[in-house]
């Protein structure tokens, strides 16, 4: 584990079991926003999100908007690291287009099972979802044109791996659009060695 602070694997289980709840009763009380009224409190655009089935949007728990420093363009091929129900992913399918492919990455057998009903039922054929990692994402070298995350690096004990990680995934002069929680102030080590405050 090296100079991590928690054990990256009791803190995995932590976040599958809270976002298995996410996937499996998204209408249930959370100490974080959900669905909808997230989307709109983030600046999603209204014509990108009320088109969609709540079936993609209901689960949606991101914290930011990773399309806000621009959309993705025509033809790209993207890595959503962390891809829960699938949201984003739908999101950068609609913007890429059927010749661009996105490759969603997710840890949560119950949020990958959600999104790929959903991606199924919207015929989106380049969209696809894989088990894996941050840390170790289940994609080739060089491939993608674009990462995009929405609120799972702070989730990774070892943020080093996840941004080399990217990095491996993206091809020279790719880019990387993310949304994340950042703190501006020193956090107690007795603080961050507690797990409950890394998951709530």
């Amino acid at each position: 584990m090296g100079d991590l602070l928690v054990d990256p694997g009791v803190l995995r289980d932590e976040v599958r079991a809270k976002y298995r709840e996410v996937a499996t009763q998204p209408q249930g009380a959370f100490h974080f926003h959900t669905g909808r009224s997230l989307a709109e409190r983030l600046d999603y655009p209204a014509e990108t999100v009320d088109p969609l089935p709540e079936a993609v949007v209901e689960s949606f728990a991101g914290v930011g908007n990773p399309f806000a420093p621009g959309p993705l363009g025509r033809g790209e091929t993207v890595v959503d690291v962390g891809s829960g129900g699938g949201f984003d992913s739908v999101v950068a399918a609609n913007q890429v287009g059927p010749e661009g492919r996105v490759v969603g990455v997710d840890m949560t057998e119950e949020m990958l099972d959600r999104a790929r009903a959903t991606v199924a039922s919207l015929g989106l054929g380049h969209v696809e979802f894989r088990a894996g990692l941050a840390e170790d994402l289940p994609v080739p070298d060089d491939w993608a044109d674009v990462v995009i995350s929405n609120g799972v690096i702070n989730l990774c004990a070892d943020k080093a791996a996840v941004l080399q990680e990217i990095r491996r995934v993206l091809r020279p002069g790719g880019r990387l659009q993310f949304a994340d929680i950042a703190n501006g102030r020193p956090v107690p080590e007795e603080a961050r060695r507690d797990i409950d405050l890394w998951t709530g």
